[in-house]
């Protein structure tokens, strides 16, 4: 059956009272249906697409024109068991067909302006805040981009909690720094929709307001409950914790957030090229 804007949205949002009066082109159903995906086949991604799949990357959006997102294609084995030996359990960063990762670079515009006469570093919060921005479109354009020619992906922004594996294995240079790996492959499975949370949230109108929240992530926690339970095991961290009766979405990202992890990225950066100033 042919996917309407009605299903494509009860399915992303959990609840039918999600509307939009609007036509669903090719494009707005691929975008609702997407997929992350973490299984593939053993077919190779071909240089010639994964080339064409990074120009279409580069042709996102830029602040100020500064093009500050450098890729990184690692194909190199050893690289990729060096860095994935860190994450055992996510199996797909060693196993994609490939494996790309998105940089924020600062460091190309502040040698531009020495080459130009005008140097100056490129090390503030604002110029960390562009080069990570700029990554990041990067990173979700090549995202879409790749689902559009039957390609699944998995990003890895865990790849940050392993600063000096990554930067070392990638030779990352002060003002260069990783915003996320992508997983990318032919997907060996359907994989499933995410659910997220109600636009009544997370969509304002001319001015904040979070006044609803709780009995919103409530109702979406029981939502998102009754469509993908967890179970008692994967329960984060009971020594600290305990066990929950009812353990929703939020409680699971509660206890993640109080564990906050990237240390080592944070000391990274602040020592190699970014002064925060």
């Amino acid at each position: 059956m042919e996917a309407t804007v009605e299903s494509l949205l009860a399915d992303r949002f959990g609840e039918t009272s999600v509307r939009a009066d609007a036509k669903l082109t090719p494009m707005l159903a691929h975008i609702l249906a997407r997929r992350t995906q973490r299984n593939y086949t053993a077919d190779p991604v071909p240089d010639g697409l994964l080339d064409l799949l990074l120009f279409s990357a580069l042709s996102a959006s830029s602040k100020s024109d500064f093009q500050q997102a450098s890729v990184i294609k690692l194909k190199d084995p050893g690289k990729r068991a060096r860095i994935a030996v860190h994450f055992q359990a996510m199996p797909w960063i060693g196993k994609s067909p490939a494996f790309l990762v998105f940089c924020g670079d600062a460091r190309r515009l502040e040698r531009i302006s020495t080459l130009r006469g005008h140097p100056r570093k490129n090390d503030d919060i604002e110029a960390f805040l562009n080069a990570a921005v700029d990554a990041a479109l990067a990173l979700q354009t090549v995202i879409l981009a790749s689902e559009s020619v039957g390609l699944g992906c998995c990003p890895i922004s865990v790849i940050r909690n392993q600063m000096t594996t990554v930067a070392a294995e990638l030779a990352l240079p002060d003002g260069v720094f990783p915003v996320a790996g992508l997983c990318l492959g032919y997907p060996s499975g359907k994989g499933h929709v995410s659910m997220r949370l109600p636009p009544a949230i997370t969509v304002h109108t001319d001015s904040y307001d979070d006044s609803g929240l709780a009995e919103e992530i409530d109702a979406y926690d029981r939502r998102r409950d009754a469509r993908h339970a967890m179970t008692r095991e994967q329960q984060r961290n009971p020594a600290v914790f305990g066990y929950a009766e009812f353990y929703g979405w939020s409680e699971d990202k509660a206890r993640q957030a109080a564990q906050p992890e990237g240390a080592s990225f944070a000391e990274y950066v602040k020592t190699h090229g970014f002064s925060f100033g």
